[in-house]
């Protein structure tokens, strides 16, 4: 913002808005005036405390994280290069949520008082509604970088921090999240904004590169030096040469804005046509050449992309049939029933088919769900997903469907625009489907049926997203049974695929070693034979999730001259249950092998129980759910599994 005015002028400026509802002409920046505008509107007063909402809880706060987890992935390694410029000004380098909700926090506070320190924490809201005028809340509301310092901070509480704001912006437009440096008033570092703003771009140039890396990916910059800095524009495009993406820098170079994207083909904005691109690319990759905007100013460009389809001569035409290289692709291991699954889905993703993907607990229905995502023609929308298992009942009406300001007791003041809303354009995941409440399923296939949502104390708001559901049930027999409604199951039942559990797999081998390098980027390491064939007999209950959990541990045992995982690097219980090649409850039930699914869930929970003498989380752990999930299905159940538990406890020996 401009030059900051001194503590009294500004504190003089805040009192006439109060008393007349406008500033001094010319006193304040225009922005600043609005913020503090907008917090005198949420209710709130300079000498007043912060608005009564807490932070939020555990839950809530894992909940926020995953949902951002690439966010937070591109964002930390730039949070902490950012850091180290401002590590001596005593400041912190924050991220928040595009609602303002604190994810990631880095540097030293012990320069903040206790209480302070607990406003500057994962979970806490600086939005403007929570915390008047303040830089992370006032970004998000402007969608650009500002500065708020001292006596600026709309709450005189705030009035001993300088923070330094920028948004960052996903290759739609779409508000992703703001980067923020705060720190005490009197120590602040002079190029915060400059920093920030830098760093944010850096974010969202690499998020463009993993959102968009289906996709065609023009570089642009009025130099050649230009490209492959910060400063550079990135333009997605589609195989027809729509621009279908763009960082900020992209726009200004075109001049186009955000609601053009999707609408604009290249050949509008330069002297480019697609087909050029390609064969140009195809005689020298990744060369550097002009073009020219229709104004005839010069710019340099380059074209990149992980998957680029070039143009066959006449002569290179030939029968054989194209091998996929989209995400699905990358997954296969060499299953034939899950590739058979992935063949299926990729005929269907650029039509409106729901896809419902069906297996055990752990097999990898939600890696399945966002490859198939990153495979379609959305791929560069959001990709929401949601476990219909984990939302607690009272709550998955507001977390669906959202809520308007004000709807009920306890909602946050500025309202919430609900999962299914954040999907729009992209794709909705619904994991554990099966596990949604009837009054729930009811409301969805209405949204499914009208392509609409009607949040709670709101208006009817249209949206448009690919459906992919999942679950471990069969859904028919619960149908039949009426623990789900038929007229829902037959409208997400567009296209079933069933993945295969671990122990099913014929790639074991394989996706073992696929494993071990996500997990050891640094170097080969590889298991013992007799240790690889142990682990391949094994049942493995909790399916990929528990697999990868004991190689992750496994992993961090190893030494660094290791490259071997062997037995003595493995967690005591697992070697216990490998050793006697099954768990004593599968050796007890081997007479009678459960052939419905309800049975093979049960008897999953019975061993999984068994083998953590009882308890509730070992065996939630050991399954890949949460403990809530495991309660409800122990319910479900009825007395069978208690009984068989008493059984096991009072048999001798």
């Amino acid at each position: 913002m401009h030059k900051t005015l001194p503590a009294v002028a500004l504190r003089q400026a805040r009192l006439q808005l109060l008393e007349s509802g406008n500033c001094p002409p010319g006193t304040v920046d225009p922005r600043l005036a609005r913020s503090w505008q907008r917090s005198v509107a949420a209710g709130l007063l300079p000498m007043g405390r912060f608005s009564d909402i807490g932070p939020c809880s555990r839950s809530e706060v894992r909940h926020i994280m995953a949902s951002h987890h690439e966010l937070l992935s591109h964002s930390r390694p730039v949070m902490e290069f950012l850091f180290e410029q401002v590590r001596h000004s005593q400041s912190i380098v924050i991220l928040a949520d595009e609602s303002g909700t604190l994810m990631h926090t880095l540097g030293d506070a012990n320069f903040l008082s206790k209480a302070e320190r607990v406003a500057l924490t994962n979970g806490v809201s600086w939005h403007e509604q929570h915390r008047g005028t303040n830089a992370i809340g006032t970004a998000l509301a402007e969608v650009s970088g500002v500065e708020i310092h001292g006596s600026e901070h709309f709450l005189d509480r705030n009035g001993f921090l300088t923070c330094a704001a920028a948004p960052i912006l996903s290759a739609t437009g779409s508000l992703l999240g703001v980067l923020d440096i705060s720190g005490d008033h009197r120590s602040g570092h002079p190029h915060s904004l400059g920093l920030v703003s830098t760093a944010a771009c850096m974010i969202e140039n690499q998020l463009i590169a993993s959102t968009c890396r289906r996709h065609l990916r023009l570089h642009l910059h009025p130099q050649a030096e230009g490209l492959g800095t910060v400063a550079e524009g990135i333009v997605a495009l589609s195989e027809e040469g729509w621009i279908v993406g763009a960082n900020r820098a992209a726009l200004a170079l075109l001049r186009i804005s955000v609601a053009k994207l999707g609408s604009t083909d290249l050949g509008s904005c330069l002297d480019l046509r697609l087909d050029d691109l390609l064969n140009r690319h195809r005689r020298r990759p990744q060369q550097i050449f002009q073009a020219h905007r229709h104004d005839g100013t010069v710019l340099y460009v380059r074209l990149q992309g992980e998957q680029i389809t070039l143009p066959e001569p006449a002569s290179a035409i030939c029968n054989v049939a194209a091998t996929p290289n989209d995400a699905l692709a990358c997954l296969d291991t060499g299953d034939l029933r899950w590739r058979s699954a992935a063949e299926k889905t990729r005929r269907i993703l650029d039509k409106p088919i729901p896809i419902l993907i069906q297996g055990e607990s752990g097999v990898g229905k939600e890696f399945f769900a966002r490859a198939a995502h990153d495979s379609g023609p959305r791929r560069c929308a959001p990709f929401v997903a949601i476990n219909c298992a984990a939302i607690p009942e009272n709550l998955i009406e507001a977390e669906l469907f959202g809520y308007a300001p004000g709807a009920f007791t306890g909602a946050r003041r500025e309202g919430s625009l609900g999962r299914l809303r954040e999907a729009h354009r992209g794709t909705l995941f619904l994991d554990e489907i099966g596990d949604m409440p009837l009054g729930m399923q009811t409301r969805l296939l209405r949204v499914l049926q009208e392509r609409s949502v009607t949040p709670l104390g709101g208006r009817s708001v249209d949206v448009d997203f690919a459906l992919i559901c999942a679950t471990h049930s069969k859904l028919r027999e619960e149908a039949d049974k009426g623990r789900f409604r038929s007229d829902l199951y037959y409208r997400i039942n567009g296209l079933t695929v069933q993945l295969p559990a671990l122990r099913e797999r014929t790639d074991f081998q394989a996706l073992t070693q696929r494993l071990l390098r996500s997990l050891n980027a640094e170097r080969e390491i590889r298991l013992e034979p007799d240790l690889l064939e142990r682990m391949r007999r094994h049942p493995w209950p909790g399916n990929l999730r528990q697999f990868a959990s004991v190689l992750r541990t496994a992993s961090a045992m190893l030494e660094p001259d290791e490259e071997r995982i062997e037995w003595r690097h493995l967690a005591d219980d697992i070697v216990e249950e490998l050793s006697r090649g099954t768990t004593p409850v599968a050796a007890d039930e081997a007479a009678r092998v459960p052939q419905k699914l309800d049975e093979l869930s049960r008897a999953a929970i019975v061993r999984a129980l068994a083998s953590g003498g009882g308890n509730v989380s070992h065996a939630a752990r050991s399954l890949g759910i949460s403990r809530q999930t495991l309660y409800r299905k122990i319910n479900a159940a009825g007395s069978a599994i208690l009984h068989t538990q008493d059984a096991r406890r009072t048999a001798p020996g």
